[in-house]
């Protein structure tokens, strides 16, 4: 089973490394992605029973193409979104499987308020017509709060904005069936709630993209 599961790995390098030459100068998250497809097909393949070896090279070459053709697409709409949201107050990342985009709570709404600021409206409309630019994806739009209050109220706050947000991009076109929603409250804070610079980090809406495929 090592000698498939190897061979499945040599597949995907070598199917990444062609993924990087036709697409010199993108982003690396392609030549991740076909590696990690690579890899991911070749263990399936390698599972199977019967001629695993073969099994085994063609799960790691599939699996290679899908992951690069993620990756590739995953580059090109975080381009778009960059090019789009012009705000360097709404973070982009994309991390190889999927797109995270972050937008402070502080800019997004008043505060202990879900009524959204026209402020950052027009880039909740730009990010709408970006997924409906890139259809095949789902979308999870996440509240988070700072520490301050009780549990019980920030994560209801939290849920109720991030429902705002979702709402805001299907108004602007985004299928419901694509958007999920719900909120965190302080549970999962990026930076310490002991100052005011960390606690306005942690309030925050998120909206992953994933590809339907990942």
């Amino acid at each position: 089973m090592k000698i498939q599961i190897v061979i499945g790995a040599v597949a995907a390098l070598s199917l990444s490394a062609c993924v990087q030459n036709q697409y010199a100068g993108s982003n690396s998250n392609a030549q991740t992605g076909a590696v990690i497809g690579g890899i991911a097909g070749g263990l399936l393949g390698a599972s199977s029973s019967d001629n695993k070896l073969i099994k085994g090279v063609v799960g790691g070459a599939i699996g290679a193409a899908v992951g690069g053709a993620i990756g590739q697409q995953l580059d090109r709409q975080a381009e778009d979104l960059r090019r789009d949201i012009d705000n360097e107050d709404v973070g982009i990342v994309n991390t190889g499987s999927e797109l995270r985009v972050t937008m402070p709570q502080d800019l997004l709404f008043d505060v202990d308020s879900t009524a959204l600021r026209p402020v950052l409206r027009s880039d909740l409309i730009a990010l709408a017509g970006n997924l409906n630019d890139y259809p095949d994806t789902t979308v999870m739009v996440i509240g988070h709060t700072d520490s301050t209050g009780s549990d019980d109220y920030n994560y209801d706050l939290s849920d109720r904005r991030a429902a705002v947000v979702s709402y805001e991009l299907r108004t602007n076109g985004v299928a419901p069936g694509r958007i999920e929603s719900f909120g965190r409250g302080e549970s999962q804070p990026v930076a310490s709630n002991e100052s005011e610079y960390g606690r306005s980090q942690n309030r925050r809406v998120e909206i992953i993209i994933r590809p339907n495929a990942v």
